[in-house]
């Protein structure tokens, strides 16, 4: 068999020395194409019984010499699969930091969260603070939630029969921190005493609560989370027994958290934790609500104890809830209300941000699995290309005894190399990509957060799997095209098959998969489009004020220690003092900010209507020359004065939607507003503004109540000539030299202000288009291959056609046509594909069909231009081959 081989390896030489190559170099050629003499006797010595474990061992060492003597093919498949492997790990790592890491504490699956739920919603006050997830089902009846009371927590607390442990908590909410230099901004969360032992979290200096803690009446101490402590305090080992004073009542940090303890809610961050009892200092709740069993303002975490099911903790907790709110002193719901308790794993209950990010996520996955599945048809057509050219290699070895299994297996192998190279360069992809989109996520978000995206194990195995599976995927095509019959016809035939003869039925798959290629481009460029277009639509809406040069921030001065009565000349002062600023035109101030996703509502009493019938409507309550500030118009009646704010005579005004849908033709100015605010405050109708968007883009305008500024939380707007952006250094240095316990917060443009709001709009936009662009440059670039490869196998068929009279356009259209097809046909395939796909972007759609006939003609449009360009570079090199050169070739 060595003698057989070797007649063709020199066989093989004298064609090559014919062609003018020296021999040398013609011999080191030969043994490269018939994969060399070493690899036979391999093959051979294999055919006689060498082992398993040696033979892959063969199979390594020849796959990396192969790909090392084309570093051109190697580099740019290794590319191609970094670019699909990196982006889908850079996905995956988001997707495990916020649908899938477990919570960072002792025993996670033990820890249990406690879910009511019933037919309708009790008539007290509920907050959740984020950490579940709150629904109707059927989208009218049935309600769920995971807060309680404090009364009701103590009683769960007292049931030890089930349960072992049991802790409660709520918040986190801001907090103004003094007393440690510049006054500033930080987040606390209210936690019962056994808080820390429960979770099973330990601390890193110092100690964390007890129950003591949580008396009534004892010192107020605090907990610091780790990060906050290394930010803040730099790491001081001091820190510990230190004084700070938390909304201006004094608090001794008595320890500082286990690092690896971020969160229990995913993307909810807190700086530190203090008891619930201080829950009225705080300001989380009034002193009178904290015990108040119509107050459900606590999420309650528990383990079983040992011997405990599931099911015997839900019917011990739903007969104590029953009885609680059926029959207490004050019931809340009746029998027919089925009030019930579930026991759920505190992993699934606690869903924070997944309910925001779970849509924008499954998207993104999707566009980048079809991403990843573009890269391996990519491949799988280049390896085609390669093994075409390996014919007579792959031929002589099965000549020499080498079974089609041993062959397909050194193929897949050498696949699936090209495969983990693409890996481990797609990890550094996926941590840069990673990286910016942990930014974009928290920086875009209203509240702080917290996203805990590490190259941690999971996530590299998920890389190393997916690159296996990916290797194998794409290595199917040329390991399929291994036949044996055709292996022999390269073995008696010296000369390369045109694409009329064995090499038709390879080039019949490489143009299947540059159609899927097309197809599955053509899907991600439709998602992309209706979304780029969604965009679009939505930053077009017309607000109703000006959100260009507009500067917004808040101030929390009853927190620092400010009375009410100071309130108002402070506001005045600070007001004066940002219109002196050099660039600012105008200032105002008011207790919210509009598009910023927050809502206060209030049923209001129309004086002339039924008695006790009440209309709602949106509430705000701003300072003068607020109007004028926003660039809201006044339609009817006054402006808001200075003297309005804290005068006795209530006033208020109201929108024309307001007008439109209450009113009925009435004239407003005048009229008595009752409610809408603290007690049965009545109000006079002074002013008709202009219509302005509150809480969403999206939603239609509401009717709105504008009423003069109170105490509490102040956002000031500041109207700028130039860019806002620039105003915000001396907006910083205005307020300390005002008061430098007065922190300034939530110091934004209003143009990021509503980007904020269209998060979710602008993360998948993004990426999908990138994605598209990706995917539609790796579907030509397979289309520009498949037809280089034809081209250069039908080298002597044109040369033959051009000799005989073929006018250059005829071979030009040919090339075209066939490249305009396979085009025409992945773009039909994908349009039909999209048709089904596009439906579940619905959601995130505004103004436009996920059917969109302009969208699906634009990108159809699109993608046929683009592969007449990737077709018309081999199609002019056809046109250009030399009869003469042609006819001589092999």
């Amino acid at each position: 068999m060595e003698v057989e081989l070797r007649f063709h390896v020199e066989a093989r030489a004298e064609d090559l020395m014919r062609g003018g190559l020296p021999r040398t170099e013609a011999m080191r050629r030969a043994r490269i194409e018939f994969g060399g003499m070493d690899q036979a006797k391999e093959e051979c010595r294999e055919a006689r019984g060498i082992g398993f474990a040696e033979s892959v061992m063969q199979d390594l060492r020849f796959g990396l010499r192969m790909l090392r003597k084309s570093p051109g093919f190697t580099a740019i498949a290794v590319l191609t699969l970094a670019l699909g492997i990196g982006a889908n790990t850079a996905i995956f790592s988001i997707v495990d930091a916020v649908m899938l890491s477990s919570l960072p504490i002792r025993d996670p699956r033990g820890l249990m969260v406690l879910q009511w739920t019933s037919n309708k919603e009790h008539d007290g006050a509920t907050s959740s603070y984020g950490d579940c997830q709150r629904f109707s089902a059927n989208g009218i009846e049935g309600k769920q939630g995971c807060s309680f009371s404090y009364p009701m927590f103590q009683e769960i607390r007292r049931q030890t029969e089930v349960f072992a442990s049991a802790a409660a908590l709520a918040g986190p909410t801001r907090v103004v921190v003094g007393g440690a230099g510049q006054a500033s901004v930080a987040e606390a969360e209210l936690v019962s005493g056994d808080y820390f032992q429960v979770l099973g979290v330990n601390p890193a200096r110092g100690r964390v609560m007890d129950a003591a803690d949580e008396k009534r009446g004892a010192e107020p101490v605090a907990v610091l989370n780790y990060g906050y402590w290394q930010s803040k305090f730099g790491g001081s080992e001091d820190v510990i027994g230190k004084t700070v004073r938390l909304n201006n009542f004094p608090f001794r940090i008595v320890g500082v958290a286990d690092a690896g303890f971020t969160r229990l809610t995913p993307g909810k961050a807190q700086d530190m934790w203090v008891p619930l009892s201080t829950a009225a200092q705080i300001g989380i709740v009034d002193a009178t609500e904290m015990d108040d069993p119509a107050s459900w303002w606590l999420v309650v975490v528990t383990r079983l104890k040992d011997g405990s099911r599931v099911g015997q903790a839900q019917a011990a907790m739903s007969l104590l809830f029953r009885n609680a709110i059926l029959h207490g002193e004050k019931p809340m719901l009746k029998e027919t209300d089925n009030p019930q308790i579930s026991v759920l794993p505190a992993q699934a209950a606690l869903v924070g941000i997944r309910s925001t990010l779970a849509t924008p996520l499954s998207i993104l996955s999707a566009a980048v699995g079809m991403v990843l599945l573009i890269s391996c048809a990519n491949v799988a057509g280049l390896l085609l290309v390669r093994a075409r050219g390996r014919g007579r290699e792959l031929a002589v070895r099965a000549a020499l005894g080498g079974s089609r299994g041993r062959i397909t297996r050194q193929l897949l192998t050498e696949s699936v190399m090209l495969a983990l190279a693409g890996g481990a360069l797609g990890i550094l992809f996926a941590y840069w990509g990673a990286s910016w989109l942990t930014l974009f996520v928290t920086s875009n978000s209203h509240n702080p957060m917290v996203l805990n995206v590490a190259m941690n194990g999971k996530v590299l195995a998920f890389t190393a799997l997916t690159a296996t599976l990916t290797g194998i995927l794409f290595g199917l095509a040329p390991a399929l095209s291994n036949r044996g019959g055709e292996m022999s016809s390269s073995l008696k035939d010296r000369t390369p098959a045109t694409a009329g003869q064995a090499g038709g039925r390879r080039l019949g798959m490489g143009s299947m998969l540059v159609v899927g290629q097309v197809a599955l481009s053509v899907v991600v460029l439709i998602g992309a489009g209706l979304l780029v277009r969604t965009l679009a639509n939505l930053k077009s809406i017309d607000p109703g004020f000006e959100t260009k040069n507009l500067l917004h921030f808040s101030i929390s001065p009853t927190l620092a220690g400010y009375s009410e009565e100071k309130l108002p000349s402070l506001y005045e002062e600070l007001k004066r003092r940002l219109e002196a600023l050099p660039g600012v035109t105008s200032a105002s101030y008011a207790n919210g900010i509009l598009l910023d996703g927050g809502l206060w509502t209030s049923a209001v009493h129309i004086e002339g209507s039924p008695e006790k019938s009440e209309v709602e409507t949106s509430m705000l309550s701003v300072g003068p020359n607020y109007f004028a500030t926003m660039q809201i118009p006044v339609v009817a009646g006054r402006t808001l004065a200075a003297s309005d704010v804290g005068s006795k005579a209530g006033v208020a005004w109201v929108n024309e939607e307001f007008v439109r849908r209450y009113l009925k033709g009435r004239n407003p100015i005048g009229l008595q507003l009752i409610g809408g605010g603290r007690g049965r405050t009545a109000r006079e109708i002074a002013g008709v503004v202009g219509n302005a968007k509150y809480e969403e883009l999206r939603e239609s305008v509401t009717p709105t109540t504008y009423v003069p500024m109170s105490g509490g939380r102040v956002y000031f707007e500041a109207r700028t000539a130039g860019q806002p952006a620039a105003t915000i250094p001396a907006v910083r240095q205005l307020v300390g030299d005002l008061d430098r316990d007065l922190p300034v917060a939530d110091l934004h443009t209003q143009t990021e202000t509503v980007d904020r709001l269209l998060f979710n709009e602008r993360l998948v936009t993004r990426l999908s288009a990138l994605f598209g662009v990706l995917a539609l440059t790796l579907a030509c670039l397979g289309l520009y291959g498949l037809l280089s490869y034809e081209v250069a196998q039908r080298t002597q068929e044109i040369g033959i056609r051009t000799a005989l009279g073929a006018p250059r356009g005829q071979v030009l259209g040919m090339v075209l046509r066939h490249g305009l097809l396979l085009a025409v046909c992945g773009a039909g395939a994908g349009a039909g594909a999209a048709l089904w796909a596009t439906r579940y972007l619905k959601t995130l759609l505004y103004g436009v069909p996920a059917t969109d006939v302009a969208t699906f003609a634009a990108v159809g449009t699109l993608l046929v231009g683009v592969a007449l360009l990737a077709s018309w570079i081999p199609a002019r090199r056809a046109t250009r081959v030399d009869p003469m050169v042609a006819l001589r070739c092999e």
